[in-house]
């Protein structure tokens, strides 16, 4: 398996459980605090991560420089953008605003580099067959 879809794939994992998980929580609890970060954990973390991890799949990218920014700015902004919204949002340690806006928004730049990049990649991609 292509290295980049198997990270990629491995952390669309991750997040895939942990939005459900925290569906589940809120479904059960009859509470939706978690609603924008468990809406995000599953469109930016799980299927935008999923999504991904199969174009690395079927289309066999070699790993370049453009790839591994492309990989790891996906997974940190994802990470990042997430972490930092449920921290700012929820507020769940009483950390400072400007420490978890910082969080929340370093991750969705890294995102949106990550979507920039990947945009590069299909425009200078060539069939290697």
């Amino acid at each position: 398996m292509n290295n980049n879809s198997q990270i990629l794939l491995r952390f669309a994992g991750v997040f895939g459980v942990i939005g459900a998980i925290l569906g589940a929580h809120m479904a059960g609890s009859g509470s939706y605090a978690f609603r924008p970060v468990h809406a995000h954990i599953l469109v930016v973390g799980w299927l935008s991560l999923f999504a991904w991890a199969v174009y690395y799949k079927v289309f066999q990218t070699s790993q370049t420089l453009l790839t591994k920014i492309h990989v790891w700015t996906a997974i940190i902004g994802s990470v990042g953008l997430t972490v930092g919204m449920w921290l700012y949002m929820v507020k769940p340690f009483n950390l400072p605003e400007g420490l978890t806006l910082i969080l929340y928004i370093g991750g969705g730049v890294a995102l949106l580099v990550s979507f920039a990049v990947f945009f590069l990649i299909t425009i200078f991609y060539r069939d290697e067959k």
